[in-house]
């Protein structure tokens, strides 16, 4: 489901943030949330896009998600599980999440199961980086004209890029190997 960005009117949106922090919070570019388990033991795994300007600023955006004994969670207000889904579906976010059996009544905390960034540079930054630095297992790096051009999201390369980030994408899809 995405999170982010939301609808120009959507002042109440999701964000992450460390067990513990009242203040701090990340608030990704562009969030999808892919909420799973059950409402006794639910988590959301992350997919993150986050434009960065420079260098610098990538640097502070990758700390955010990088690999460490923390946890995160997923906080989706209140407001924000009330709505929609999208203009197309009416179906209430809550109920669309299929973890909750009642409206609820406050926030939806969650904790973070998996986490996939996308991280998009200028064109210098992103040849830089890609000819001298090794990602993560959990990141993944795009020029940030490939988002914002034309076609955006929907040009058929960027789709494939996009899709390799799915944790489906970990696990060999071969139908005899569940067989034997």
């Amino acid at each position: 489901m995405r999170a982010r960005p939301g609808a120009v009117d959507d002042s109440d949106h999701p964000y992450l943030k460390l067990p513990g922090s009242n203040r701090l919070r990340t608030i990704p570019d562009g969030l999808w949330l892919c909420f799973g388990g059950t409402e006794r033991d639910p988590y959301v795994d992350i997919f993150a896009i986050e434009a960065c300007g420079g260098f610098q600023n990538l640097l502070d955006k990758r700390s955010r998600f990088a690999p460490s004994m923390h946890s995160l969670l997923a906080v989706c207000p209140l407001e924000w599980l009330h709505q929609p889904v999208s203009p197309s579906n009416a179906m209430r976010r809550w109920r669309y999440t299929g973890l909750l059996r009642d409206e609820p009544r406050g926030p939806l905390v969650l904790p973070v199961r998996d986490i996939r960034v996308m991280y998009a540079l200028r064109p210098r930054q992103y040849e830089h980086f890609a000819a001298t630095q090794i990602p993560h297992a959990h990141e993944f790096f795009a020029p940030i004209g490939a988002l914002i051009g034309p076609e955006g999201w929907q040009h058929p390369t960027l789709r494939a890029f996009i899709a390799r980030t799915s944790p489906r994408a970990n696990f060999w899809d071969f139908a005899a190997a569940s067989a034997a």
